[in-house]
């Protein structure tokens, strides 16, 4: 499990998951107001938003263009993070995607509506508990086509079905999924100190030329910026080049 940092404008705690569904569980908290770079995302989350007199929870899908947002203070944020191939039979992933989040109904005593059911808010903690009854019911489930695609492990005789299996699970293409993950990498390692030079090697990019188009795009910063001023980042973890 990875601890917070306290000098962070939003700090972070996540942890890995055990469920076939879910990728990552993390939470975050904001001290004071002020703006971080939301980056591209490839993953549906379910989050649950606790501002001062404010509860919500949210289910919001991929992300493919990072930009500048504003974050309020004194918030706290948990997340279910799904693992890719994780999807909602009755909600169409590409219906979530670039921020048409879904704000679902809170009842009370902790509690929202999803799929006309009623379900307990999660917890960090107890995020799988939730998982397991969704996937119990119906209301999510899971595509493995997804992961032979990431594995490579498709002949080629079958590439173009899952190709568009792949997309009608996660709402996009899987170049575009791989270019994603390929800028958040890029991303990690210019905010950890690597040049840009280094980062576009170890990334996997062509040229910088090619590293500069897709991380602006992608993360919303130039190389060059995010090598300079190490802005804070929305949340991320230690990745591999896809």
């Amino acid at each position: 499990m990875r601890s917070p940092d306290p000098a962070a404008l939003i700090r972070f705690q996540d942890r890995e998951s055990v469920s076939p569904y879910v990728e990552r569980v993390w939470r975050s908290w904001s001290r004071n107001g002020g703006s971080f770079l939301s980056m591209a995302e490839g993953n549906i989350e379910l989050v649950v938003t606790r501002l001062p007199g404010f509860l919500a929870v949210t289910l919001r899908g991929p992300v493919t263009q990072g930009t500048l947002v504003e974050c309020p203070a004194n918030g706290e944020w948990v997340a279910i993070r799904f693992r890719l191939g994780t999807y909602l039979p009755l909600i169409p992933t590409a219906a979530l995607m670039d921020h048409q989040s879904i704000h679902l109904p809170v009842l009370r005593n902790d509690r929202f509506l999803l799929s006309n059911m009623s379900w307990e808010i999660p917890s960090f903690d107890n995020a799988e508990c939730l998982v397991a009854r969704l996937a119990r019911t119906g209301v999510i489930a899971r595509s493995h086509a997804t992961d032979a695609a990431v594995d490579g492990d498709v002949d080629w005789m079958s590439q173009r079905s899952t190709q568009r299996h792949f997309r009608r699970v996660t709402g996009m293409t899987f170049s575009s999924y791989q270019q994603i993950q390929r800028a958040r990498h890029a991303a990690s390692l210019l905010v950890g100190g690597s040049s840009v030079l280094d980062a576009t090697f170890g990334a996997g990019y062509f040229d910088q030329a090619h590293l500069t188009r897709s991380v602006k795009q992608l993360i919303g910063m130039t190389p060059a910026r995010l090598a300079r001023e190490r802005p804070q980042l929305s949340f991320s973890y230690k990745t591999t080049t896809p």
